[in-house]
């Protein structure tokens, strides 16, 4: 397959029936996911000033680049003075960038949506497993041996997905956003509940400037690395921004409804994210647990428990089917395109359900291959740092700058080009930072 036939499909027309409050819910579905829950642990490697400030730096990045996005979806070609609908990313990148930063910018996407796909069977099958130890620990005391294995919970949530993957494109998902949506508000109050209510029962905040303390300066500069990539990865967005803006009615207008959704979406989840980071450091210090709803920082109230990680496992499966349902589409509009008249890409029905034999074999596979390295690498931070240390500068950052650059035309050193080559270059040093750390914590797991 072509990596950039995707980008060249011809328009497909759909009812645009979308609002600001279906763009927040598939912004905030895609928003707040498992990276939530690393961020208190985050904050712990930080320390009391790095952290919030970190916290607060992604967010002002993540709006800027998202408010370029906004602009993207129609876009004059002037070469060859036509007006183009970008529909997706990906095909904003080849209609603005042209065809080789496409093929750059379709192997970043496919891994990025991929190892989504991987985070987020890992973190599914934690809160299962978390369940049932909150419930262990509820009954037979907190020093009981109360563990369980996580394979068969990974294989619980591939099973799901396998069924979930036949839902037939992006806008149909709307429902499960916006369910997503709601479980991932839940969750995030609830982790935030619990750490204030710890911080109050303590008499005191925990956690100190500098954060946790660690025996070598070397083993203190990985797990800051780690912290970095924790907190890019819960900014991951931008992918499906296009896509959302596509469903948008007007008037007012896509772009409009767009930019005061994604103003309204960075807002709530950064005010959760420091409250969720903020509050799980305040509660226990040097102690806090990676996840703050499986590490058992909190036993009690064990109903509350069960219930948020319960929210986590139907946000995740909502999370899961939001992101690949644009890795479908990518590739189901490829084969479409390259071979119309196969008889493997035409429609069935059965019980008034359509499928196809592409899609029940293609997005079949892709769920086994995702639950199958979850299954190989089930390491939560370390997973979660890589993930977001690999895409978040050139997909959050270069491609939307590199694009309004080209399509504001930009004078080259200028201060607004200046500035945001400075901008660009700064990010990548970061995200290498945090690559480096990643990488050093899935081998020290795997190996160590």
């Amino acid at each position: 397959m072509a990596l950039d036939s995707p980008l060249m499909l011809p328009a497909t027309t759909y009812k645009q029936t979308g609002n600001i409050w279906t763009a927040l819910a598939h912004i905030i579905t895609a928003v707040v996911g498992s990276g939530v829950l690393s961020l208190s642990w985050s904050v712990a490697q930080l320390g009391w000033i790095a952290g919030p400030v970190s916290l607060v730096l992604f967010a002002l990045v993540t709006y800027l680049n998202a408010s370029l996005l906004t602009k993207f979806h129609h876009y004059s070609d002037h070469r060859n003075g036509v007006n183009v609908t970008n529909r997706s990313y990906l095909e904003a990148v080849r209609n603005i960038l042209g065809d080789l930063n496409a093929r750059v910018c379709a192997l970043l996407v496919f891994f990025n949506l991929f190892k989504l796909g991987v985070v987020y069977t890992i973190t599914s099958a934690s809160s299962i497993r978390a369940i049932l130890q909150s419930n262990c620990y509820h009954e037979h005391g907190h020093e009981a041996a109360c563990e369980y294995g996580i394979e068969f919970y990974m294989l619980l949530f591939g099973i799901i997905h396998v069924l979930a993957s036949q839902i037939p494109n992006f806008r149909s998902t709307k429902w499960l956003s916006v369910i997503a949506a709601v479980m991932s508000f839940a969750y995030s109050f609830i982790g935030s509940g619990l750490g204030l209510a710890q911080a109050i029962g303590n008499g005191k905040i925990k956690g100190s400037i500098g954060g946790v303390p660690t025996d070598k300066p070397i083993q203190k500069v990985w797990l800051v690395a780690q912290a970095i990539g924790d907190i890019a990865f819960a900014y991951p967005f931008p992918l499906i921004f296009l896509e959302t803006q596509s469903t948008l009615k007007s008037p007012p207008s896509a772009e409009v409804t767009m930019t005061k959704a994604s103003r309204i979406a960075v807002f709530t989840t950064t005010v959760f994210y420091l409250c969720c980071g903020g509050f799980g450091y305040a509660a226990f210090g040097n102690s806090t647990p990676g996840n703050i709803l499986t590490g058992f920082g909190f036993y009690e109230p064990y109903i509350l428990i069960d219930f948020a990680n319960a929210c986590v496992f139907l946000h995740l499966v909502g999370g899961y089917q939001i992101f690949s349902q644009t890795l479908y589409a990518i590739v189901e509009r490829s084969c479409s395109e390259r071979y119309p008249e196969s008889e493997f890409i035409k429609d069935f029905h059965i019980w008034k359900i359509r499928m196809n034999p592409l899609r029940l074999c293609f997005r079949t596979s892709y769920v086994v291959l995702t639950t199958s390295l979850a299954m190989l690498f089930p390491y939560f931070n370390e997973v979660v740092a890589f993930s977001g240390s690999v895409t978040f500068w050139p997909l959050v950052v270069y491609f939307p700058v590199e694009m309004y650059i080209v399509h504001k035309k930009v004078v080259p050193w200028t201060v607004k080009w200046c500035f945001l080559r400075v901008f660009t270059i700064l990010c990548l040093f970061v995200a290498m930072f945090a690559f480096v750390g990643s990488v050093q914590g899935i081998i020290a797991k795997r190996f160590g």
